[in-house]
């Protein structure tokens, strides 16, 4: 039996270059952090010579082919394994909340996999390999920011060539940075799930075609993301927070559906009870809201837990995807 597990993350920059509509003609770069909350798989050899894969169903087929999962179908096809196997999968957050979680399933399915035919795959090949499942196999308009976090965790900074190759970067906060990271970051769950690939497939589609308004505003999240890189190597934890606000303004503006007017609500309520700046993780309409409050903690806990807002607390995960048990 193998138990795998990959982290999931938080976009603290860039987010939005990664997609190859983009980097393709002006290069990417972005920062995020992995959290310890996780995406868990778990595949035994199975008895019976059918494949059994359990996640928010249960499937039971003869066939890769007939696998309803595409995540799963393909990642078999792949690693050319098709039969006598069972693959189930439980996860710390719900799905479609923002926190790169199809991703991070696909890294930890595909560690998993490589695991059980005794095979090793460094960081940035589980990566790309995720990648080429689902952007060029699955064809959703992802880009590399989520599969490159579950797979490296900690605060990695990406700077992606227009060739897709992506130079990976590793942010190691001093003690009093790391502490006032993860005490002054405060994520809350507005309990909206939805699908990214809607607003995904619009910014991709607008950036493909150089629709000049949109491509600008990447530009200067690029800019922001830059910013947040230089404030966050310093130590600075504060400036980040103020520039998450600067990101997230300059965000809605990629398109209408990225906020809510709950979302933005919610988010001048946080501002009026101490949160310098915040964001909606993922590419926007629901999941997980994260705010950056260094004093008055108590009322922003509980203006948002008045709106019915459930906090999630969480620490930086260092590990990235790692096998758990091989048994």
């Amino acid at each position: 039996m193998i138990i795998t597990r990959a982290p999931l993350r938080i976009p603290l920059g860039g987010g939005g270059t990664d997609l190859p509509s983009y980097y393709q003609h002006r290069g990417g770069a972005l920062i995020s952090a992995a959290l310890d909350k996780y995406v868990y798989i778990t595949v035994n050899k199975r008895f019976e010579s059918s494949i059994r894969v359990s996640y928010s169903k249960t499937e039971i087929t003869e066939s890769v082919d007939l696998i309803e999962h595409p995540i799963v179908r393909e990642a078999l096809k792949q690693l050319g394994i098709g039969e006598h196997i069972e693959i189930t999968s439980i996860a710390d957050v719900p799905a479609n909340t923002g926190m790169g979680s199809s991703s991070t399933f696909t890294v930890a399915l595909l560690l998993a996999l490589h695991a059980y035919k005794r095979e090793h795959l460094g960081p940035q090949a589980l990566a790309e390999e995720a990648y080429h499942i689902e952007r060029e196999i699955l064809r959703e308009p992802v880009g590399k920011q989520d599969q490159y976090l579950a797979a490296f965790g900690g605060i990695v900074t990406m700077d992606i060539a227009p060739s897709g190759h992506v130079d990976v970067g590793s942010v190691a906060l001093n003690e009093n940075a790391h502490d006032d990271f993860e005490s002054n970051l405060l994520l809350f769950y507005t309990g909206i799930r939805r699908s990214a690939s809607e607003v995904l497939k619009t910014q991709d589609t607008h950036a493909k075609q150089a629709d000049s308004d949109v491509v600008a505003r990447l530009d200067r999240i690029k800019e922001i993301g830059f910013e947040v890189r230089c404030a966050i190597e310093a130590g600075d934890i504060r400036r980040f927070g103020e520039l998450m606000d600067t990101h997230w303004q300059t965000k809605k503006k990629l398109s209408g559906k990225i906020s809510t007017s709950d979302v933005d609500r919610w988010y001048e309520l946080a501002l009026e009870a101490g949160a310098l700046g915040g964001k909606l993780m993922g590419a926007g309409g629901g999941g997980f809201l994260l705010f950056y409050c260094d004093s008055r903690k108590r009322a922003l806990r509980a203006a948002m837990a008045e709106q019915g807002l459930r906090e999630v607390k969480f620490h930086i995960d260092w590990d990235g995807a790692k096998v758990v048990a091989n048994l």
